[in-house]
Formats: structure tokens, C-alpha cells, sequence
């Protein structure tokens, strides 16, 4: 059987690995199995190019194994029902009902930027673009998901038994084994979470495996230590109100969110906080910490026991949930301190860009960073300080202080990645793949995992590479 590094191939984004077996499956054709299928994301038209290709024809897919459901994971599924594919998308219950929102969400971002790219190339006689996909297809896709537990053995096309094991990244994601002919497993982490956040329990360690698909975002990196999560964002908070300015967080709406708006209540509790308005203002965001709620099973022991004495860990009494676009305008003309944690997390789009545009030209704000800033996105030049930026096209000076906390990562650090390898089965282990990583950060895992002994050949494929296992 081959495996072929598609998506998030020393990269960071449009996660999609893909694996043919040597069988006679379905019409007498190998069996074809994709693990992820996510949106690359990046420069327009790099992005555009990369999110039109397969590496084989979508009919013939049988399955989809999904890690979890951020965007840059699953935001090509639409895509790949409209190219044909009718097989099986294998997902806990809780990434079932997340992918419910986030692809009909991203259904509606492809189609409104084609009807604005559309306005703007009209006058000029160039052929109109389609938009990668539109709600239909978000819709279609989603009846062909089927819910799994974790922990418990289901199996795939090609007779592959599969168990999913909570990754601790967000929630309902999973890392996965798979038991293939003749003995062999092959695991992929997905994303690894980072051990000690709130709301979702550590990562599950994975049982022995021959071959390990794994995340490579954080090498290099080691993470601030949790405990200072919550001193800091109440320093950072403080001292922007006093100063009389506004504190703007961008944040994906799945996790992120969650996350801060959680240490948020645990402050206004702790009497920790200034008494000004939080605003989340994120539709997506939203309906996204409806669906926590709804899902507990995921929850780690201190939130279980956090809920005895607190049931609306997610709410508090200054934490206002914004949905209509009038009141999310309303919040820029606010002349008092706030908060507002929008989407999206990498400042590419949505109300987020509305509100750094109002904000990073005082000195008097703060952007607070809290999540990882792919190459050319706006995150990335934010977090760079440039002293100039574009917004909506314009460009505008930075002024608002700039501070970063990494302690709120969804992904395991340098150490972290470190030891869930580290504890797997050496003597069993004989390839490490790293992927969902910028190819610096891989040399130098590469290199941690070396100082740790571990013997394992470890590669860094590049998009298109192949391996036989």
C-alpha cells in the first residue's frame, strides 16, 4: 500500500494524507482512503490553485478518516462531495456536530467572496470564478458523516480496524490508529493538543505503531507554563483598560474561543477583572459554544468540577454573545474600555478585520495574539510589528501594543510532541512523517527528536511525496 503526503506537507494548513491500499476494493480498484481533507490556506491564489486538485479522482474515495473539525482538517469536504465523492466520513460525535457549523459557515465565506470578486472584475470583461463550493455541497456532505466513540474499534473499507483517541486539541478531535494487512499500524496524530489547558482532557497516549503521521507545528517552541494564563490575561486586561483603550483578541470560534472566554469567568469570579463589557463577536463563535455545552463527555476533571459550583462556565456577568452585524458595528463606536474576542483567528476575514481597523491605530489598544500565524496572513505581520499593515487594501500604521500569549495553543509544544513520541514503542517505531509544520520548525524537531534518542528514521515529505508501507 502507498501513502501520499497531499495536504499540510511542510506546511501548516490543508491537512489531507492519502492512503491506497493493494487490494481489488470497490469495481475492482484499490481501496482509497483520505485522511483529513482540509482548506489550504494562504495567498489567494496560491490557495485557489492547491484547494482545486486531488490526488485521485473523488468518485473513487471510499472514505474519509477526520481528525477533528477546524477548517484547515475538513474545509474541503464540501469540495470533495461536489467533485463526486459519495463514500463515508468517519468523525466523533461531537466533530459531527461542529462540522454541521463550521463547513455550512465556510460554504457561505466561498460564496460571498466570489459574488465580491465577481462585483470587482465585472467592468472589467474577465471571466467570473465559481465559488469553491456552496451551501448545497456543505449540506450534501454533511449526510455522509457517521459518528464514532472514542476509544472503540470501527472498521473501514480495505477491512482496516481504526480507534480514535481524544487528542486534547479541541473539542471531539482525535488522533487515530489503523490496523492494516498484514499486522501493520499506521498512526496520525492529528493535531496534538497541549496538555494542562482548560475544558478538554490531555491527550490519550496512542498504543505501538510501525509508522506515525505527526504534527510538527511547535518545533522549536516550548509554550509558557499554563499556570501564568490567567495572571496574564488579568495584566493585560487591567492595564488596557486603564490606559483607556480596548484589548482586541482574534480567535478561531472552536476552541479558542471557548478557552479564553472560560479563563475570562474564572477571573470575573476571582474578582480578577475590571468592570468593563467582553463581546464576542462571532456568529460561528456563538453557535460553537452552544455545541461545548452540549457535549460534556470531552470535558477534562476540573472543568466536571468547576461546573459544581459554576453551571455557565462559558457566561458571566459583563460577557455579552454578539450575533447581528448592527450591534457588531455598534461596538466600534464604543468610546468606553472593552474586550472582544472575534473571528477569524488568523485575521484573514470576518468581523475581526472590522474591529483591528478600528483599533490598531491607538496607541491606547492592545491586539492580544493567542494562536499560531501562518506565513502572509495578517496574524503573521501583526505579530512581526511591521509598522504598516493592509486592512480591507488600506494600509494603517500599528500603533496598539502587540502582545502574544502562546499558553492558549491548541497544539503540543517542542517537549510536548517530544514525549508522546518518545513514549511510544521504539523498538517498533521505524518511521516518524512530520507534517503540519513550516520546514524550519521540522529541522529543528527533527533535531529534539534526535537528542531524545529516538531511532526512528523521521522525514519531513514535501507535497506529492509517496512512501510504500
Amino acid at each position: 500500500m502507498t501513502l501520499t503526503f497531499w495536504g499540510a506537507a511542510q506546511t501548516v494548513t490543508g491537512s489531507l494524507h492519502f492512503l491506497e491500499l493493494d487490494d481489488a476494493g470497490p469495481g475492482g480498484r484499490p481501496t482509497r482512503l483520505f485522511l483529513d481533507c482540509g482548506l489550504f490556506q494562504g495567498r489567494r491564489s496560491e490557495s485557489r490553485a492547491r484547494n482545486q486538485d486531488w490526488p485521485c479522482e473523488p468518485s473513487t474515495v471510499d472514505a474519509v478518516l477526520l481528525s477533528h473539525a477546524h477548517i484547515d482538517h475538513a474545509g474541503l469536504l464540501p469540495k470533495l462531495y461536489r467533485d463526486g465523492f459519495r463514500g463515508t466520513v468517519y468523525a466523533t460525535h461531537a466533530t459531527v456536530d461542529l462540522c454541521g457549523l463550521m463547513l455550512r459557515d465556510s460554504a457561505y465565506i466561498q460564496e460571498k467572496d466570489a459574488e465580491f470578486f465577481n462585483r470587482k472584475i465585472r467592468d472589467k470583461g474577465e471571466p467570473e470564478v465559481e465559488p469553491l463550493y456552496d451551501m448545497a455541497d456543505a449540506e450534501g456532505v454533511m449526510g455522509l458523516f457517521h459518528g464514532v466513540p472514542y476509544d472503540r474499534t470501527f472498521q473501514v473499507p480495505g477491512g482496516i480496524d481504526v480507534v480514535y483517541r481524544d487528542a486534547g486539541h479541541i473539542l471531539g478531535s482525535a488522533s487515530m490508529t489503523l490496523d492494516l494487512p498484514g499486522g501493520k499500524r499506521l498512526g496520525f496524530t492529528g493535531d496534538l493538543g497541549n496538555p494542562g489547558r482548560p475544558i478538554l482532557r490531555d491527550p490519550t497516549p496512542m498504543p505501538p505503531v510501525d509508522w506515525l503521521i505527526c504534527e510538527s507545528t511547535y518545533g522549536g517552541k516550548t509554550h509558557e507554563p499554563a499556570d501564568l494564563t490567567k495572571d496574564r490575561l488579568a495584566a493585560i486586561v487591567t492595564e488596557t483598560a486603564a490606559r483607556g483603550g480596548r484589548v482586541v483578541i482574534p480567535a478561531f470560534a472552536v476552541g479558542r474561543t471557548q478557552e479564553i472566554v472560560h479563563t475570562l469567568d474564572q477571573l470575573w469570579n476571582a474578582d480578577r477583572l475590571p468592570a468593563i463589557p467582553v463581546f464576542v463577536d462571532s456568529p460561528l463563535a456563538v453557535n460553537a459554544t452552544a455545541v461545548f455545552q452540549t457535549h460534556p463527555e470531552c470535558y477534562d476533571a476540573d472543568l466536571l468540577a468547576y461546573l459544581m459550583t459554576d453551571p455557565s462556565p462559558f457566561g458571566f456577568e459583563r460577557l455579552e454573545y454578539v450575533r447581528e452585524a448592527k450591534r457588531s458595528k455598534e461596538l466600534n463606536g464604543l468610546r468606553v474600555p472593552f474586550v472582544v474576542i472575534s473571528a477569524s483567528g488568523m485575521c484573514e476575514a470576518g468581523r475581526i478585520l472590522h474591529h483591528l481597523r478600528n483599533t490598531i491605530e491607538d496607541d491606547k489598544n492592545t491586539v492580544l495574539i493567542v494562536g499560531y500565524q501562518a506565513e502572509h496572513t495578517l496574524g503573521r505581520r501583526i505579530v512581526e510589528r511591521r509598522d504598516t499593515v493592509k486592512i480591507f487594501g488600506r494600509p494603517h500604521t500599528l500603533r496598539a501594543r502587540v502582545e502574544v500569549m502562546n499558553t492558549f495553543s491548541a497544539h503540543a509544544d517542542e517537549p510536548g510532541l517530544v514525549h508522546f513520541v518518545g513514549s511510544l514503542d521504539r523498538d517498533r517505531l521505524k518511521t516518524v512523517f512530520l507534517v503540519h509544520g513550516d520546514p524550519d520548525r521540522q529541522a529543528l524537531l527533527i533535531d529534539a527528536f534526535a537528542e531524545a534518542g529516538l531511532a526512528a528514521d523521521v522525514e519531513a515529505p514535501a507535497r506529492g511525496d509517496g512512501v510504500t508501507l
